[in-house]
Protein backbone atom coordinates (compact mmCIF):
# COMPACT_ATOMS: atom_id res chain seq x y z
CA UNK A 1 0.00 0.00 0.00
CA UNK A 2 1.28 3.54 -1.06
CA UNK A 3 1.47 6.10 1.84
CA UNK A 4 -0.96 8.58 -0.22
CA UNK A 5 -3.29 5.70 0.17
CA UNK A 6 -2.71 4.98 3.86
CA UNK A 7 -5.16 8.33 4.57
CA UNK A 8 -8.57 6.55 2.89
CA UNK A 9 -7.81 2.96 4.94
CA UNK A 10 -10.25 1.86 7.24
CA UNK A 11 -7.84 1.50 10.10
CA UNK A 12 -6.82 4.45 12.50
CA UNK A 13 -3.43 2.36 12.67
CA UNK A 14 -2.57 3.54 9.04
CA UNK A 15 -4.24 7.17 8.79
CA UNK A 16 -1.85 7.85 11.93
CA UNK A 17 0.92 6.50 10.19
CA UNK A 18 -0.09 8.89 6.79
CA UNK A 19 0.71 11.43 8.62
CA UNK A 20 3.56 10.67 11.28
CA UNK A 21 4.83 7.29 9.59
CA UNK A 22 8.96 7.95 9.46
CA UNK A 23 11.07 8.41 12.08
CA UNK A 24 11.91 11.92 11.43
CA UNK A 25 8.58 13.33 11.89
CA UNK A 26 8.61 11.18 15.34
CA UNK A 27 11.65 13.05 16.70
CA UNK A 28 10.63 15.80 15.52
CA UNK A 29 7.76 15.78 17.48
CA UNK A 30 9.31 14.69 20.37
CA UNK A 31 11.84 17.87 19.95
CA UNK A 32 8.98 20.25 19.53
CA UNK A 33 7.01 18.49 22.57
CA UNK A 34 10.51 19.58 24.59
CA UNK A 35 10.41 22.87 24.15
CA UNK A 36 12.58 22.77 21.31
CA UNK A 37 10.67 24.82 18.57
CA UNK A 38 13.02 26.51 16.38
CA UNK A 39 14.41 25.10 13.21
CA UNK A 40 18.03 25.63 13.56
CA UNK A 41 17.73 23.75 17.08
CA UNK A 42 16.01 20.79 15.72
CA UNK A 43 18.31 20.69 12.85
CA UNK A 44 21.04 20.84 15.35
CA UNK A 45 19.61 17.86 17.21
CA UNK A 46 18.63 16.20 15.07
CA UNK A 47 21.13 15.91 12.35
CA UNK A 48 18.74 15.52 9.27
CA UNK A 49 19.45 17.63 6.42
CA UNK A 50 17.77 21.22 6.25
CA UNK A 51 15.58 20.11 3.08
CA UNK A 52 14.19 16.83 5.11
CA UNK A 53 13.57 19.35 7.88
CA UNK A 54 11.69 21.97 6.14
CA UNK A 55 9.90 18.96 3.94
CA UNK A 56 8.58 17.73 7.22
CA UNK A 57 7.72 20.73 9.30
CA UNK A 58 5.68 21.54 5.94
CA UNK A 59 3.79 17.79 6.40
CA UNK A 60 3.09 18.70 10.06
CA UNK A 61 1.83 21.71 9.83
CA UNK A 62 0.08 21.17 6.71
CA UNK A 63 -1.55 17.95 8.61
CA UNK A 64 -2.34 20.46 11.86
CA UNK A 65 -0.33 18.67 14.03
CA UNK A 66 2.12 21.67 14.58
CA UNK A 67 1.34 25.20 13.57
CA UNK A 68 3.76 28.04 13.42
CA UNK A 69 4.14 31.39 15.33
CA UNK A 70 6.36 34.34 14.33
CA UNK A 71 9.18 35.46 16.37
CA UNK A 72 11.27 37.25 13.96
CA UNK A 73 9.56 39.32 10.92
CA UNK A 74 12.60 40.22 9.40
CA UNK A 75 13.76 37.64 7.90
CA UNK A 76 10.82 35.99 8.87
CA UNK A 77 11.18 33.36 11.64
CA UNK A 78 8.76 30.82 13.34
CA UNK A 79 8.22 29.03 16.41
CA UNK A 80 6.74 25.47 15.48
CA UNK A 81 4.17 24.40 18.47
CA UNK A 82 1.93 21.75 18.79
CA UNK A 83 -2.07 22.02 18.25
CA UNK A 84 -4.15 20.52 19.95
CA UNK A 85 -3.89 17.52 17.66
CA UNK A 86 -0.12 17.15 18.17
CA UNK A 87 -1.23 17.25 21.44
CA UNK A 88 -3.00 14.48 21.33
CA UNK A 89 -0.10 12.75 19.97
CA UNK A 90 2.07 13.04 23.53
CA UNK A 91 1.05 9.57 24.73
CA UNK A 92 2.13 7.81 21.61
CA UNK A 93 5.60 9.30 22.35
CA UNK A 94 4.92 8.32 25.98
CA UNK A 95 4.47 4.84 24.71
CA UNK A 96 6.88 4.67 22.60
CA UNK A 97 9.64 5.84 25.10
CA UNK A 98 8.07 2.99 27.35
CA UNK A 99 8.37 0.30 24.89
CA UNK A 100 12.07 1.38 23.71
CA UNK A 101 12.74 1.50 27.47
CA UNK A 102 11.82 -1.72 28.93
CA UNK A 103 11.93 -4.03 25.33
CA UNK A 104 14.74 -2.04 23.42
CA UNK A 105 17.10 -0.79 26.30
CA UNK A 106 16.32 -3.30 28.59
CA UNK A 107 15.16 -6.96 29.31
CA UNK A 108 11.45 -6.51 29.28
CA UNK A 109 10.58 -6.81 33.42
CA UNK A 110 8.13 -4.56 34.40
CA UNK A 111 9.52 -1.74 36.53
CA UNK A 112 8.13 1.60 38.47
CA UNK A 113 12.19 1.88 38.94
CA UNK A 114 15.65 2.51 37.13
CA UNK A 115 18.89 0.98 37.18
CA UNK A 116 22.27 2.95 38.44
CA UNK A 117 23.58 3.28 34.88
CA UNK A 118 20.86 2.61 32.28
CA UNK A 119 20.07 5.01 29.23
CA UNK A 120 16.97 6.13 31.53
CA UNK A 121 19.02 6.58 34.47
CA UNK A 122 21.15 9.30 33.12
CA UNK A 123 18.03 11.02 30.83
CA UNK A 124 16.64 12.11 34.18
CA UNK A 125 19.99 13.08 35.67
CA UNK A 126 20.64 15.00 32.37
CA UNK A 127 17.51 17.19 33.70
CA UNK A 128 20.44 18.79 36.68
CA UNK A 129 20.55 22.52 35.68
CA UNK A 130 17.44 22.49 33.03
CA UNK A 131 14.62 24.83 33.82
CA UNK A 132 10.58 23.12 34.53
CA UNK A 133 8.52 24.06 31.72
CA UNK A 134 5.85 26.58 32.24
CA UNK A 135 3.43 24.49 32.58
CA UNK A 136 0.42 24.36 35.04
CA UNK A 137 -1.14 20.98 36.73
CA UNK A 138 -4.41 20.65 38.39
CA UNK A 139 -4.45 19.61 41.80
CA UNK A 140 -6.68 17.67 44.04
CA UNK A 141 -7.70 20.80 45.00
CA UNK A 142 -9.47 22.13 41.94
CA UNK A 143 -6.71 24.50 41.76
CA UNK A 144 -4.51 24.97 38.24
CA UNK A 145 -0.66 24.60 40.08
CA UNK A 146 2.53 26.79 37.83
CA UNK A 147 5.12 24.21 38.42
CA UNK A 148 7.25 27.30 38.16
CA UNK A 149 7.87 28.80 41.82
CA UNK A 150 9.61 31.97 43.46
CA UNK A 151 10.31 29.20 46.49
CA UNK A 152 12.72 25.93 46.51
CA UNK A 153 10.47 22.82 46.26
CA UNK A 154 10.58 19.77 46.17
CA UNK A 155 8.64 17.28 43.18
CA UNK A 156 8.01 13.89 44.09
CA UNK A 157 6.60 11.52 41.33
CA UNK A 158 4.89 8.10 42.18
CA UNK A 159 3.18 5.81 40.67
CA UNK A 160 0.14 5.52 42.37
CA UNK A 161 -2.06 6.25 45.90
CA UNK A 162 -5.50 5.70 46.78
CA UNK A 163 -7.62 6.09 49.23
CA UNK A 164 -8.97 2.49 50.47
CA UNK A 165 -12.28 2.67 49.31
CA UNK A 166 -10.59 3.26 45.60
CA UNK A 167 -9.38 0.28 45.38
CA UNK A 168 -7.35 1.32 42.04
CA UNK A 169 -4.47 -1.09 42.42
CA UNK A 170 -3.68 -3.10 39.51
CA UNK A 171 -3.40 -6.70 40.47
CA UNK A 172 0.04 -8.22 41.16
CA UNK A 173 1.12 -4.32 42.12
CA UNK A 174 3.17 -5.35 44.94
CA UNK A 175 5.32 -7.40 42.73
CA UNK A 176 5.86 -4.49 40.44
CA UNK A 177 9.58 -3.55 41.80
CA UNK A 178 9.62 0.26 42.69
CA UNK A 179 5.50 0.61 42.53
CA UNK A 180 4.74 0.02 46.71
CA UNK A 181 5.70 2.49 49.06
CA UNK A 182 3.16 5.37 47.90
CA UNK A 183 1.16 5.85 50.52
CA UNK A 184 4.08 5.78 53.20
CA UNK A 185 6.43 8.03 50.82
CA UNK A 186 3.49 10.72 51.32
CA UNK A 187 2.57 10.20 54.59
CA UNK A 188 6.25 10.82 55.65
CA UNK A 189 6.21 13.75 53.35
CA UNK A 190 3.33 15.03 55.34
CA UNK A 191 5.04 13.94 59.02
CA UNK A 192 8.07 16.30 57.81
CA UNK A 193 6.27 19.43 55.84
CA UNK A 194 6.54 21.74 58.92
CA UNK A 195 10.10 21.01 58.15
CA UNK A 196 10.23 22.07 54.91
CA UNK A 197 8.27 24.90 55.42
CA UNK A 198 10.79 26.02 58.06
CA UNK A 199 13.16 26.36 55.53
CA UNK A 200 11.35 27.53 52.72
CA UNK A 201 10.54 24.84 50.50
CA UNK A 202 7.49 23.92 49.12
CA UNK A 203 6.40 20.52 48.25
CA UNK A 204 3.75 18.43 45.60
CA UNK A 205 3.49 15.19 45.16
CA UNK A 206 3.34 14.66 41.09
CA UNK A 207 1.01 11.59 39.57
CA UNK A 208 -0.58 10.38 36.04
CA UNK A 209 -3.87 10.02 38.00
CA UNK A 210 -6.77 11.84 37.59
CA UNK A 211 -7.51 14.72 40.26
CA UNK A 212 -10.64 13.33 42.08
CA UNK A 213 -8.44 10.17 42.67
CA UNK A 214 -5.64 12.17 44.20
CA UNK A 215 -8.27 14.49 45.69
CA UNK A 216 -9.68 11.11 47.78
CA UNK A 217 -6.25 9.72 48.37
CA UNK A 218 -5.21 13.39 49.62
CA UNK A 219 -8.59 13.70 52.39
CA UNK A 220 -8.07 10.02 53.22
CA UNK A 221 -3.64 10.16 54.05
CA UNK A 222 -4.45 13.85 55.36
CA UNK A 223 -1.80 15.43 52.51
CA UNK A 224 -1.51 18.96 53.64
CA UNK A 225 0.27 19.73 50.46
CA UNK A 226 -0.88 19.63 46.54
CA UNK A 227 -0.85 16.65 44.67
CA UNK A 228 -0.65 17.09 40.91
CA UNK A 229 -2.36 15.45 38.03
CA UNK A 230 -0.13 15.31 34.64
CA UNK A 231 -3.17 12.54 33.62
CA UNK A 232 -2.83 14.11 29.82
CA UNK A 233 1.02 13.66 29.91
CA UNK A 234 2.32 16.95 29.08
CA UNK A 235 4.93 17.22 31.57
CA UNK A 236 6.06 13.61 31.08
CA UNK A 237 6.87 14.39 27.35
CA UNK A 238 7.85 17.55 27.25
CA UNK A 239 10.98 15.86 30.08
CA UNK A 240 10.69 12.94 29.08
CA UNK A 241 10.13 11.07 32.21
CA UNK A 242 10.42 7.73 33.14
CA UNK A 243 7.06 6.39 33.13
CA UNK A 244 5.61 2.33 32.98
CA UNK A 245 1.86 1.28 31.92
CA UNK A 246 0.30 -0.76 34.22
CA UNK A 247 -3.20 -2.07 34.13
CA UNK A 248 -3.85 -0.16 31.03
CA UNK A 249 -2.51 3.24 32.27
CA UNK A 250 0.68 5.27 31.99
CA UNK A 251 2.31 5.48 35.53
CA UNK A 252 5.51 7.80 37.02
CA UNK A 253 8.67 5.83 38.22
CA UNK A 254 9.50 6.76 41.32
CA UNK A 255 12.00 9.60 41.61
CA UNK A 256 11.88 13.41 42.80
CA UNK A 257 13.46 16.67 41.06
CA UNK A 258 14.57 19.57 43.78
CA UNK A 259 14.29 22.72 42.57
CA UNK A 260 15.59 26.23 42.88
CA UNK A 261 13.48 29.47 43.20
CA UNK A 262 14.43 30.24 39.84
CA UNK A 263 12.48 27.03 38.57
CA UNK A 264 15.96 25.15 37.90
CA UNK A 265 16.34 21.74 38.64
CA UNK A 266 19.24 21.52 41.27
CA UNK A 267 19.32 17.75 42.18
CA UNK A 268 17.82 14.27 41.63
CA UNK A 269 16.67 11.54 43.28
CA UNK A 270 16.44 8.08 41.35
CA UNK A 271 16.08 5.39 41.60
CA UNK A 272 14.70 5.44 44.96
CA UNK A 273 14.66 1.94 47.05
CA UNK A 274 13.65 3.59 49.97
CA UNK A 275 10.79 5.77 49.65
CA UNK A 276 10.39 6.73 53.36
CA UNK A 277 14.28 7.35 54.01
CA UNK A 278 14.33 9.51 50.14
CA UNK A 279 12.12 12.22 51.70
CA UNK A 280 14.88 12.85 54.71
CA UNK A 281 17.31 12.87 52.24
CA UNK A 282 15.46 15.52 50.27
CA UNK A 283 15.04 17.45 53.89
CA UNK A 284 18.66 16.93 53.67
CA UNK A 285 19.73 18.65 50.57
CA UNK A 286 17.66 21.51 51.18
CA UNK A 287 19.36 22.03 54.16
CA UNK A 288 22.93 22.19 53.06
CA UNK A 289 21.52 24.16 50.40
CA UNK A 290 20.07 26.67 52.34
CA UNK A 291 23.16 26.71 55.02
CA UNK A 292 25.41 27.71 51.77
CA UNK A 293 22.97 30.08 49.70
CA UNK A 294 23.14 31.93 53.81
Amino acid sequence: MKQEDLRDADCGIAQAAAVIGDWQSLLILREVAGGNARFEGIQRELGISRRALTERLLALVEDGVLHKQQYLPRPPRFDYLLTQKGEGFLPVLIALQDWGTRHIAGDGELTATTSPGSLEFHRVHELIGTALPALALPGHDGELHPLASASWQVLYFFPGAYAPSENGYPRGWERIPGAPGCTLESKTFAQHYGSFQALGVEVAGVSMQRPDQLEAFAKWAEIPFPLLSDQDGKLAATLRLPTFRASGLDRFKRFSLMVDPGGIIGEVQLPITDPAGSVTEALGYFREQLSVSR
